[in-house]
């Protein structure tokens, strides 16, 4: 575990320089938010910008041709995979904090009221989000590298265009689904993350095997 979170500290350090267009990438959904009047709007596109992101500790790392300093460390493969899966996760959780607090006051500023069930809808369609995002990019990005594995960063758009159509169709006031979130949101959030929990483990399966393959 020490060794995985100095990989994510390192992770970190490298995109230090980029953290300011980072802040920039959280605060932009914001204006989403506002014009649409929509939390569950807001939300999604944060934490689908903020997924887009997780390309720059590839880029940064191939740019200064860092794959030597990797290779002399004394951190294992695996745990290498796990620190980078640490820090893109705790950007992905940094973002969602910010968008569920900051997002609500927004609204609620011009004049839209957010209730609980647009909250805990909102929470749960931006985990998947960030998740749908993510454990396709990874894994992109160590088998194809920075430039040619950016192409996975699109393949998830579909099922975001999806999922926001399917949203957009939603009665909020009168709807049996989030009507059952309203109810019981702790559950429809325990059941998200054990959806996520899995994604992520195969995720980073296959990661570690990709990593592994090229020192072969």
């Amino acid at each position: 575990m020490n060794d995985t979170l100095k990989a994510a500290r390192l992770d970190l350090a490298l995109i230090r320089p980029y953290m300011r267009n980072i802040c920039f990438t959280m605060a932009i959904p914001v204006a989403f938010a506002a014009i649409n009047r929509s939390l569950v709007t807001g939300v999604s596109f944060a934490m689908c910008f903020i997924a887009m992101t997780a390309g720059y500790t590839f880029s940064v790392s191939e740019k200064s041709s860092m794959d030597r300093l990797y290779g002399i460390l004394p951190i294992s493969k695996k745990n290498l995979v796990l620190g980078r899966y640490l820090y893109t996760c705790s950007m992905g959780l940094l973002a969602f904090m910010f968008s569920i607090i900051v997002h609500p006051i927004v609204l609620r500023a011009l004049g839209t009221i957010v209730q609980p069930a647009d909250i805990c809808l909102a929470a749960i369609l931006g985990i998947l989000m960030f998740t749908l995002y993510t454990v396709f990019q990874l894994p992109g990005y160590y088998k194809f590298g920075s430039i040619n594995g950016r192409i996975f960063m699109y393949i998830p758009i579909v099922g975001f265009l999806a999922i926001l159509l399917f949203v957009s169709e939603l009665n909020i006031t009168n709807n049996p689904v989030i009507a059952a979130l309203a109810g019981n949101p702790i559950a429809a959030i325990i059941a998200t993350m054990l959806v996520c929990v899995i994604a992520y483990l195969l995720s980073i399966t296959v990661s570690v095997k990709i990593i592994r393959s090229k020192e072969v």
